[in-house]
């Protein structure tokens, strides 16, 4: 059961960036309508079993949870607002690879922090950006706009992480479920801000856009990653972590065959380097903190997800 689980997960948290890029490029759709929509439906499904089981939940969260998930809600928008941008200007692959760099970015916070990382993670973040230094490099000599496509990627890799430790903090004290309802929350109403002041239409779509705008919530934001968060119950947060990872080339195979994406060898290259530097990165942290008594903090981070 487990195995069907993970490959669920896996389809779910890969098919995000083909069917983002799909949505906007054959629908009236915008960026900003997705990342709405997408928080909002995911905010109104988490809070729907918290309001039923424990409807005094919200009132009790204090002044530092809200402080906390308002830095993760604020971190998520524009996380969404770059990388859905992005798969407009570079390819599904490129801005996947590039936005799943969000444990590396996390390290490398972590460093400035005063973290000491073993020397397993250090040669694993090496080698994840020289990917980054492959797969722009080639972008750059091809396209302007798929390098900051690209560009943009990495800023939502680097927003991604920020909402990743902003929510360790917040869930240091607060449920699944009122964590999530509140930075989702915030998070659309941030959004929507956003596309006010930017004049992207909220709503106003045909049918096609409607369904391309659940089918992203229902594929990555409830089945992929509430996939995941089972997962954390009978497997190690290593293991789903790992896990996770495949989304890149998932995205890949799944933008190659609905989208007909192809890329050159070096992108490809690029994609492979950030694979298997993360996968290093991701195991070399949590070898680092084995037997440390962070085993639960390590549960709370692998539960967050954003694409």
């Amino acid at each position: 059961m487990n195995l069907l689980i993970a490959a669920l997960g896996v389809l779910g948290v890969a098919s995000s960036g083909p069917l983002i890029a799909g949505t906007l490029g054959a629908t009236s759709v915008t960026a900003l309508a997705i990342a709405f929509w997408r928080n909002a439906i995911g905010a109104a499904a988490m809070a729907l079993p918290v309001v039923i089981k424990e409807p005094k939940a919200f009132g009790r969260i204090n002044r530092r949870e809200f402080g906390w998930s308002a830095m993760a809600a604020v971190a998520l928008a524009f996380h969404f607002a770059c990388f859905i941008t992005a798969l407009q200007l570079t390819s599904v692959a490129a801005a996947t690879a590039l936005v799943c760099l969000q444990s590396a970015w996390i390290a490398v916070f972590q460093m400035f922090r005063g973290t000491r990382h073993r020397w397993p993670v250090l040669i694993g973040l090496g080698i994840a950006f020289v990917g980054v230094a492959a797969i722009t490099g080639f972008d750059m000599g091809s396209s302007p706009e798929a390098l900051l496509g690209d560009l943009l990627a990495v800023a939502g890799g680097a927003l991604a992480g920020l909402y990743t430790l902003a929510g360790g903090k917040a869930r240091q004290s607060m449920a699944t479920g009122t964590y999530t309802t509140l930075c989702y929350g915030m998070c659309a109403a941030l959004v929507a801000l956003m596309a006010l002041v930017s004049g992207q239409p909220l709503s106003g779509f045909d049918a096609g856009g409607w369904l391309g705008i659940i089918a992203i919530t229902v594929c990555a934001q409830l089945v992929g990653h509430t996939a995941f968060n089972h997962l954390l119950a009978t497997m190690s947060p290593l293991l789903v972590s790992m896990i996770i990872l495949l989304e890149i080339p998932g995205a890949a195979i799944l933008a190659a065959i609905f989208l007909n994406e192809t890329l050159p060898a070096g992108t490809y290259a690029g994609l492979t380097l950030i694979l298997a530097g993360l996968a290093v990165v991701v195991a070399g942290q949590r070898r680092g903190r084995a037997g440390s008594g962070k085993d639960e903090a390590d549960r709370r981070e692998a539960e967050l997800g954003t694409d």
